[in-house]
């Protein structure tokens, strides 16, 4: 029988020490009730490094510096341990051909999460996608939609939601200007200009028809105060007045025709958005999501590699009745 080997206990007082110190260290749940202070974190890790030396290293190996793991090698004849060592050596200090298969694994993992993702329908939905890249999402559908509906009331909202979501909007719009000005976009095309310009315009027109008014009042007492003015002045002065309505005309159906052109066709519409929600899953498999998703929890899901495993043998099945 091959004697049992153990670590020194200056090298398990050392390890322990430290690993005490650790704020947010996992404990079973069994003893976090008495894992509160540094000495109880420290006799609970030391209990179970003198007992079960693998499983101290299946549960805190991670936590491990490369010169701790090393005090490990004394207890070599432990298969355990021996496996544990290599595993959290490799994450450590990995080489080439385990940077290539890690590398590979975690993308495959991204992607069966992302299938998950569409499925599940909320995270690719327009308005999540809009809320996490408001500016990204302007520039492809955004500025060609109708602003005005997102601050009107929906079908069945309390009057405090409608609100909430004017609020949340004023705040994404914000955040689009504030990218248009860093961008060095021209101020008449940055987001929610178009709703001042449109009043701006009214306001002028308000304007000219008040001046005209006041013009025809004074044409008015013009024409009584002068009995002399002549049939030919007035004839001249109704043919103004038609010209200068047909030359308002024309330019509003000038405006008009500017407005209706930038505007999109469903068809063209759908694939601006395809090609939005395309950009906004290439930034969720490049790891750009980190604000808003845990990616270690998704790299190392190995349930997630069970998603790889039923394709290929969906794939397998096609073939093997493909060739029959």
């Amino acid at each position: 029988m091959q004697e049992k080997r153990a670590l020194s206990s200056s090298v398990m007082e050392g390890i322990t020490n430290r690993l005490s110190s650790l704020e947010d260290l996992y404990f079973p749940r069994a003893v976090q009730a008495t894992a509160v202070n540094p000495s109880q974190r420290k006799s609970i890790l030391l209990d179970l490094l003198s007992r079960d030396a693998a499983v101290f290293l299946e549960r805190y190996g991670p936590h491990l510096t490369s010169e701790e793991l090393h005090e490990f090698d004394t207890l070599n004849n432990d298969y355990e341990v021996n496996w544990h060592l290599k595993h959290l050596r490799s994450v450590l200090s990995p080489t080439s051909e385990e940077v290539r298969s890690r590398s590979v694994t975690v993308k495959n993992r991204r992607r069966a999460y992302l299938d998950k993702l569409i499925r599940d329908g909320n995270y690719f939905s327009e308005d999540a996608m809009r809320e996490r890249e408001p500016y990204l999402h302007h520039e492809y559908v955004g500025k060609f939609q109708d602003p005005s509906g997102r601050r009107m009331a929906r079908p069945g909202e309390r009057w405090s939601e409608t609100l909430l979501r004017r609020s949340e909007e004023a705040i994404l719009v914000a955040k689009i200007r504030g990218e248009q000005q860093r961008l060095g976009v021209v101020e008449k095309d940055w987001v929610g200009n178009e709703r001042e310009l449109e009043e701006e315009e009214e306001e002028e027109e308000e304007e000219e028809e008040e001046e005209e008014e006041e013009e025809e009042e004074e044409e008015e007492e013009e024409e009584e105060e002068e009995d002399e003015e002549s049939d030919d002045y007035e004839e001249a002065e109704k043919l103004e007045v038609v010209a200068d309505q047909a030359t308002e005309n024309g330019s509003q159906k000038i405006n008009s025709n500017v407005h209706e052109g930038s505007t999109l066709s469903s068809a063209e519409m759908q694939d601006r958005m395809e090609q939005f929600t395309y950009m906004m899953q290439q930034k969720f498999l490049s790891g750009e999501d980190s604000q808003h998703l845990d990616y270690s929890k998704i790299d190392n899901d190995e349930t997630l590699d069970d998603h790889w495993l039923r394709e290929a043998n969906h794939d397998a099945e096609e073939k093997y009745f493909a060739e029959d």
